[in-house]
């Protein structure tokens, strides 16, 4: 009998989500804390794939994997055009976008206050340094 298991939330649906993401070659992945001044979420997590269809792969990744572990986005948005994909996790939000979209909106840097941090792939990083 399967056990009713609680959606992931926070730092967990964060590293599972970037996981995913890595999994399927997104690049430059950040985390960004807003939880002491936004109301918006309290982490933005931002990436980007090389074209659409890279993109939509990578969503896909990530909302496959987060419904494996009994949690479903509240909302998502550009899938179709897959130049900038928003999966909402209410507390998460995801940004996939291409590189282009990404220069122009500069996410990042939209919230002074708040601590942007790259993410490294945790395989390539062991890799790397020969773990």
């Amino acid at each position: 009998m399967k056990q009713n298991a609680r959606a992931l939330a926070g730092k967990a649906l964060i590293d599972c989500a970037v996981e995913s993401a890595f999994d399927k070659k997104a690049e430059d992945v950040t985390q960004i804390n807003l939880e002491s001044i936004s109301g918006i979420a309290d982490w933005f997590v931002v990436c980007q794939g090389d074209n659409p269809l890279h993109n939509k792969a990578i969503a896909d990744a990530i909302i496959i994997e987060l419904k494996a572990r009994n949690t479903r986005p509240w909302h998502v948005e550009g899938y179709e055009q897959g130049r900038w994909i928003l999966i909402d996790y209410s507390d998460v939000i995801i940004h996939i976008m291409l590189p282009e979209i990404r220069e122009y909106y500069q996410l990042e840097d939209l919230w002074e206050d708040s601590s942007a941090e790259k993410v490294m792939d945790k395989k390539a990083r062991g890799a790397d340094t020969g773990y």
